[in-house]
């Protein structure tokens, strides 16, 4: 049940803000579920494999708010990056892979703060 919730929120987060994966699911899985980063991520990435943003993007599209080439091309660079970035975080310590996530988280905060109009 607590992995239903965790999806549920991290889709309505996703259909409001397009977020999901590496800041709602892979924090939740560690916190909530207890798994470790290795895992947290691993299973981010396979809960996301079909269904992500499916029928959010779905919603946008018919509303005329998706570009397709750019979404093409995002799409291409996330496979490539995925595989790159799981190469490297599996050569990584679950401490070291912990820390960069939260430097990663609060350096996105910082910069939403400072140009936030």
């Amino acid at each position: 049940m607590e992995f239903l919730a965790i999806g549920l929120v991290a889709g309505i987060l996703s259909g409001l803000f397009g977020i999901g994966g590496g800041v709602v699911i892979v924090p939740a899985l560690i916190l909530v579920a207890g798994m470790k980063p290795e895992m947290a991520t691993g299973t981010s990435l396979a809960s996301l494999l079909l269904p992500v943003g499916v029928l959010g993007a779905w919603h946008y599209y018919r509303h005329s708010f998706v570009e397709i080439a750019p979404a093409a091309w995002i799409a291409g660079g996330l496979m490539v990056g995925a595989w790159l970035g799981a190469h490297v975080a599996l050569r990584l310590s679950a401490h070291d892979l912990q820390r960069a996530f939260a430097v990663f988280l609060v350096f996105v905060a910082g910069h939403l703060w400072l140009t936030a109009h």
